[in-house]
């Protein structure tokens, strides 16, 4: 007989609330039992789920009623609905003597939340104090899945699973009994609610089934609870300097807004390395604070003559901050302090372990187009080179000491959202003092014979203010007309080295380049340039296609570069200089500050977007640039060349063009010159490739630069760099890059690596090794092994110049 029992009567009352009573034990025995969902354990609320008011709902095949034995039992495809959750079994018995419910034959259990508790037999008391399981199986709405033999829970407070299983890798749908991608298999779990610890004893690592790692006895904090003192995933390595060490780090969870963690360090050869980090945060940012320290037990260990080799007692502090002051304003800082320059970089101490590592704190400001940004900063080259030699003299190889204290460089750009006189007007003040200790006189390469001065010892400082208006008229054939007004003030203060100022600095670069030197401690620069633009986009189309040519032409009249012949202001952001089609209808093309663009200059181009539909399209630039009068600021002296060889020089500039094509099966093609301007000779030009869909990605690159002489360039340079990545199967993926230097025929740089991705378990390889273009030497090799499992974390193994990490 099948009964459906609901009702409001005293009898149907009575059998609801037992059925309630049964449903509710079985799910808290279950979760009190079972609560080790690590990404988010399900509790359940008695005291909400013992509502006599919930609607019950009870099928079964048969309901006995023995009064003799004070039983109450539902049989045959019992399927029990309260408040969201479901009980399925075969039999379920309430013993009202001894207070135990009993449910049995495929038991399986749905909570609200979706998590599926499956047993071959639960038996709890009453009180939900003492339980036991057998046969438990539970997976969670994230995919999580438990099992054990058998579950016993004590005391109200500790449970005990006999040989359990824990994976985050979903069955097999067409073979379940496959070994999953990873499991962890213990004789015996033991879950401790009271000290919140889960603790796994006689446990291994499976990997596709094949145990690979045994472990006595470990214990980790209860998933349940988001931050436990105790000691995380220690690291292993080894290096040939260092020896074979180990990492252990112990977390102290102080506070839910901060913690501490240090960790102790072994190296067979070093000794012992000490760690603490500092974090907290608060409602608007976070910091932390960092310290590590050695006492090298063998320094003699490291090559002679090194850095690391002449440092006993070594030690660094670093900090890292950000704080929004508002949503408009941010303050932060990222410093590193240490006693000698090479420590971090050597230990691989995580957040200083940079070759070139930047100090610098920050004050930035975004409201809208407006923009604020104030910022101190010193880059540390963390290097093995000794800054001075044996014999007190300064090592010429060294380039850490070269490198300034900026305090500060301040950037502001505010553009008013009233138009002034109908335009846009556009206000820019830039700021940057810098101090150098050590004069930079080195050429850009060692087969360089020109001299430079590419930093300057001692101090100097700058203050740019810059306004631009301009605006935008369109006459009735569509023509576009754009004058503009720009004024700039510069105001440069300078405290010249002894090495700057002596016979083997400025003077040098000066007498090389057959100019004169003005040497002072201010200078005061202003220009002021009007501009004027035209642009007539026509358009042409088609029943399929449409096409945009826009010819354009700019003139800029300004007078000449103040300082423009001589030598003496320093140049420290105005060093790189590229003269192409993206820069051709730039007011100014130096890329920084330090240096203005003087004379009348005119420049013409025209421009070309095409879409030819079906996924089709070009686009192509090319044009010219003419000195008309004045000084040509790219041919004056410089202490860094800037100019040279850059296609400007001369007043009929070289041509620049670049042109580009989409296709709709991947394919995209771009490429960019510079012609001489008399025989049309490449003296720069760059060519890429590249293939993209959902399972294939290929790009190669070209590129071809004329001969350099100042700058170390003897002959012509070509390099062609190639990369690829193939999703092979639907897990697995290969990928890889190379570059050739056809000069030489050397590879100077190669990688190779290949990852595999599903839904528990990632790993990624990675190789590569770079060699020098000149001796084909190894510079570094590098490897690297990620592995990610889901939900316990990511553990890597990299080698870089010998050091391996775990």
């Amino acid at each position: 007989m099948r009964g459906v029992l609901s009702g409001l009567n005293s009898a149907v009352r009575a059998r609801r609330l037992l059925g309630a009573t049964a449903l509710v034990g079985v799910l808290a025995a279950t979760a009190s039992i079972f609560p080790l969902n690590p990404v988010g354990a399900q509790s359940i609320d008695l005291s909400a789920q013992t509502d006599p008011d919930a609607d019950m709902l009870l099928e079964a095949d048969t309901l006995v009623y023995d009064n003799d034995r004070n039983r109450i039992t539902a049989v045959g495809s019992v399927q029990i609905d309260y408040a969201g959750n479901r009980l399925v079994a075969q039999r379920v018995t309430y013993d009202r003597a001894t207070s135990r419910l009993i449910a049995s034959g495929g038991v399986e259990i749905i909570d609200p939340d979706g998590t599926r508790f499956q047993a071959d037999e639960i038996d709890v008391t009453d009180d939900f104090a003492d339980a036991f399981v057998r046969t438990l199986r539970v997976e969670t709405p994230d995919r999580v899945y438990f099992g054990a033999d058998s579950a016993e829970r004590r005391g109200g407070a500790v449970t005990e699973f006999e040989r359990g299983v824990y994976t985050a890798c979903e069955p097999c749908e067409e073979n379940p009994d496959k070994p999953p991608v990873w499991n962890i298999k213990a004789q015996k779990i033991i879950w401790n609610g009271e000290t919140k610890t889960v603790r796994f004893e006689r446990a291994r690592f499976e990997f596709l089934g094949v145990p690979l790692a045994w472990v006595p006895a470990f214990e980790i904090a209860d998933p349940t609870v988001e931050r436990k003192s105790g000691f995380l995933f220690p690291s292993f390595g080894s290096s040939e300097n260092l020896g074979t060490f180990v990492h252990v780090p112990y977390y102290f969870a102080l506070s839910p807004t901060y913690d501490l963690t240090v960790t102790a360090g072994g190296y067979t050869q070093q000794g012992f390395l000490a760690q603490a980090e500092w974090r907290q945060r608060f409602d608007n940012g976070q910091y932390n604070l960092k310290i590590a320290g050695i006492s090298q037990r063998d320094p003699d260990a490291f090559s002679a003559g090194t850095v690391d080799s002449q440092e006993t007692g070594r030690g660094l502090i670093a900090s890292r901050g950000d704080f929004a002051i508002n949503p408009r304003w941010n303050f932060g800082w990222d410093v590193m302090a240490q006693t000698d320059k090479n420590f971090g970089y050597t230990y691989d101490i995580e957040q200083a372990n940079a070759y070139d590592q930047l100090s610098q704190v920050y004050l930035t400001g975004l409201d809208g187009r407006n923009f604020f940004d104030l910022r101190a900063y010193h880059f540390t080259k963390q290097e093995n080179i000794l800054d001075f030699d044996a014999n007190g003299n300064r090592n010429l190889g060294a380039s850490s000491p070269l490198q300034p204290f900026v305090l500060p460089s301040f950037d502001y750009a505010l553009t008013p959202d009233t138009p002034i006189a109908g335009g846009e007007l556009s206000i820019d003040v830039n700021s940057q003092a810098l101090w150098r200790d050590r004069f930079d006189g080195r050429g850009f390469l060692t087969q360089s014979s020109a001299p430079t001065g590419r930093g300057l010892d001692g101090g100097s400082g700058r203050v740019t203010a810059e306004a631009e208006w301009k605006r935008t008229f369109i006459t009735t054939g569509g023509l576009l007309i754009t004058p503009s007004l720009h004024a700039r003030q510069d105001a440069i203060g300078v405290h010249f080295g002894d090495s700057a100022l002596s016979s083997t600095g400025i003077e040098n670069v000066a007498s090389f380049q057959g100019v004169s030197t003005d040497i002072r401690s201010a200078y005061y620069r202003s220009m002021a340039t009007a501009g004027l633009e035209a642009r007539w986009p026509i358009l042409f189309s088609t029943s399929s296609s449409t096409h945009v040519f826009e010819p354009m032409g700019q003139v800029f009249a300004r007078p000449d570069e103040p300082y423009g012949d001589t030598l003496g202001i320093p140049n420290e952001d105005a060093q790189s200089l590229v003269f192409d089609a993206t820069n051709l209808f730039e007011r100014d093309k130096f890329s920084g500050y330090d240096r203005i663009e003087g004379g009348t200059r005119a420049n013409l181009g025209i421009r070309y977007t095409g879409d030819f539909g079906g996924g089709w399209g070009a686009n192509a630039i090319v044009g010219q640039s003419y000195h008309l009068a004045g000084t040509n600021s790219y041919a004056s002296p410089d202490l860094v060349y800037a100019g040279a060889y850059s296609g400007l020089e001369n007043d009929v500039s070289d041509y620049v063009g670049m042109v580009g094509l989409n296709t709709p099966f991947g394919v995209s093609l771009a490429a960019g010159a510079r012609l001489d301007e008399e025989d049309l000779e490449v003296r720069r030009t760059d060519v890429a490739a590249s293939y993209t869909t959902p399972g294939v990605s290929l790009s190669t690159q070209y590129s071809f630069i004329d001969a350099q002489p100042n700058y170390g360039f003897a002959d012509d340079r070509h390099e062609v760099r190639v990369g690829g990545s193939a999703q092979v199967h639907e897990y697995w993926r290969v990928f890889g890059n190379a570059t050739f230097d056809l000069n030489t025929s050397n590879m100077v740089q190669r990688g190779i690596g290949f990852a595999y991705d599903d839904d528990c378990f990632g790993i990624n390889f990675t190789a590569s090794e770079t060699r020098g273009n000149i001796d084909n030497e190894v510079l570094s090799r590098d490897f690297g092994v990620t592995i990610s499992l889901r939900t316990l974390g990511d553990f890597g193994r990299s080698t870089s110049n010998g050091t391996t990490t775990f």
